[in-house]
């Protein structure tokens, strides 16, 4: 299990630096077109049927798919005021050494 503060950190790092996609639909689009890096979902989420494709959709397209406890805390680390389902980084920035070591995991 990847260190969930690692995950935070390379989240926070690529929006800084780089680019992420926020919320299920945006984070499923990216996942669809292949240029997600890493997709993170939060297991807080009620219903589940709401991120259930993903982690199925990644693993299809080849893509690191890990999971966070706190939808709160994905979204804070994602820049938002609110809680957010799923996030997808699809530029590393200066997270991309932080995302080698996620995906080696």
């Amino acid at each position: 299990m990847a260190d969930e503060n690692k995950i935070y950190e390379a989240i926070e790092t690529a929006r800084a630096t780089g680019k992420i996609k926020k919320g299920v639909n945006e984070t499923t689009k990216a996942i669809e077109r292949g240029i997600a890096k890493l997709v993170v979902i939060a297991k807080d989420v009620s219903p589940k049927e709401i991120t259930m494709h993903i982690p199925l959709l990644s693993k299809e397209k080849g893509i690191t798919c890990l999971e966070v406890e706190s939808k709160e805390e994905l979204g804070a680390a994602a820049g938002l005021s609110v809680a957010t389902s799923a996030i997808a980084i699809v530029k590393e920035g200066d997270a991309a050494n932080l995302i080698k070591e996620l995906t080696k995991e």
